[in-house]
C-alpha cells in the first residue's frame, strides 16, 4: 500500500477529485485524509484534491454551457428532481450559491444549472475555487488534528 500512496497517490487524487466534481457520484476525502495519515504534505495535497475537484466542476460548468438540455436528459440522464432543485437554489440565492458547489447532491447540479445559465466564467471559477479550497482545507486540518 506504500508504493501506492507513494507513486500513485497525487494522480489518484487529482483524478478522483476531478470525477467527484462532475456527474459521476464518488467521494475524494477519504483518499485525501488517507494520504495526510501516510505523511504526505498538508499543502501539497490539499491543493492537487482542489485543482482537482475545480476542474472537475469547470467541466461540468463546460458541459452545461455546450451540451444544454439534450446533454443533461438524454446522455447525462440529470433527473429533472436533481436540475429542478439545483434551479431552485440558484434563483433563491443567485451565483453566490456556486461558493456552496462542494456539497454533496446539490453541487454538481448546480454547476451545471450555472453553464446552463452562462454565468460569466471568472465569476464561477473563483466562488467554487473558493469553497473547494475551503472544504479541503477544513478536512485536511481536522484529520492531522485528530493524530496529533
Amino acid at each position: 500500500m506504500d508504493i501506492f500512496f507513494n507513486h500513485q497517490g497525487y494522480l489518484a487524487l487529482f483524478l478522483l477529485s476531478f470525477l467527484a466534481s462532475t456527474l459521476v457520484p464518488l467521494g475524494s476525502e477519504w483518499l485525501l485524509v488517507a494520504l495526510l495519515l501516510n505523511g504526505h504534505p498538508l499543502v501539497l495535497s490539499v491543493g492537487v484534491a482542489t485543482a482537482g475537484n475545480t476542474l472537475g466542476a469547470c467541466a461540468t460548468h463546460g458541459i452545461g454551457l455546450y451540451g444544454g438540455s439534450f446533454l443533461l436528459g438524454r446522455v447525462l440522464r440529470v433527473s429533472e428532481s436533481a436540475r429542478l432543485r439545483a434551479e431552485r437554489i440558484f434563483a433563491r440565492y443567485g451565483s453566490w450559491s456556486l461558493f456552496f458547489s462542494w456539497l454533496p447532491i446539490i453541487g454538481d447540479p448546480l454547476c451545471l444549472v450555472s453553464g446552463i445559465l452562462k454565468v460569466r466564467f471568472g465569476f464561477f471559477f473563483a466562488l467554487v475555487l473558493s469553497g473547494k479550497l475551503l472544504r479541503y482545507l477544513c478536512v485536511g486540518l481536522l484529520t492531522l488534528q485528530a493524530v496529533s
